[in-house]
C-alpha cells in the first residue's frame, strides 16, 4: 500500500513534515512516536463516524480520505478531502469532547499514523513547551474546521 516515497520514512520523519508536529524538536517527536502505530485501511472503509469515542488523532501517511462534520443535525464537508500529511481527529486532544463530531472514510487505500490522544495529552502536561506548541496548532486546526463549517 505505501508508495516508495512513504515506505522509507520513519514515523518521526512523517510527523516532522506536518504543520501540526513540524515545530517539535527531534526528542519531542520521538516522545510522540512512542504513542503512535501505523494503521492501514481499505478503500471505502470508515476510520471513524459521528458519535464514536474520540481516542486517537490521525496523520494521513498515504492515500486520500473524506471528512464530513456535523453539528446539531447540520452536516457539511469540512476539509472535504484529506491528503498526505493532514492531521485530523482533534477531538482526541480535547478531554471534554469524548465523541467524534465527524465521519472520515477512505476514498483510496490509506495508511495512517494513529496517535493515542491520552498519551499525547500526558506528554503535553509533562513538557509544557511541547504542550504549548501542540495547543497552538490544535487551536488553528479547530478554528479552521469551524470556519469552514460555518462558511458552508
Amino acid at each position: 500500500m505505501p508508495n516508495e516515497r512513504t515506505a522509507v520514512l520513519t514515523p518521526s520523519q512523517i510527523l516532522s513534515q506536518t504543520g501540526f508536529f513540524g515545530e517539535l524538536t527531534p526528542g519531542q517527536l520521538e516522545q510522540v512516536v512512542a504513542h503512535t502505530k501505523l494503521q492501514d485501511f481499505d478503500e471505502g472503509q470508515q476510520i471513524y463516524r459521528i458519535g464514536d469515542p474520540a481516542k486517537l488523532i490521525y496523520v494521513l501517511v498515504c492515500g486520500t480520505a473524506r471528512q464530513a462534520i456535523s453539528f446539531d443535525g447540520r452536516t457539511a464537508s469540512v476539509g472535504d478531502i484529506l491528503r498526505r500529511g493532514d492531521v485530523f481527529g482533534w477531538a482526541a486532544l480535547t478531554p471534554t469532547c469524548s465523541v467524534r463530531i465527524a465521519t472520515v472514510s477512505c476514498l483510496t487505500p490509506c495508511r495512517f499514523l494513529a496517535i493515542d490522544g491520552a498519551g499525547l495529552i500526558e506528554l503535553m502536561e509533562h513538557d509544557h513547551t511541547l504542550g504549548y506548541r501542540l495547543m497552538t496548532q490544535l487551536n488553528r486546526l479547530i478554528t479552521g474546521t469551524m470556519t469552514a463549517f460555518t462558511g458552508g
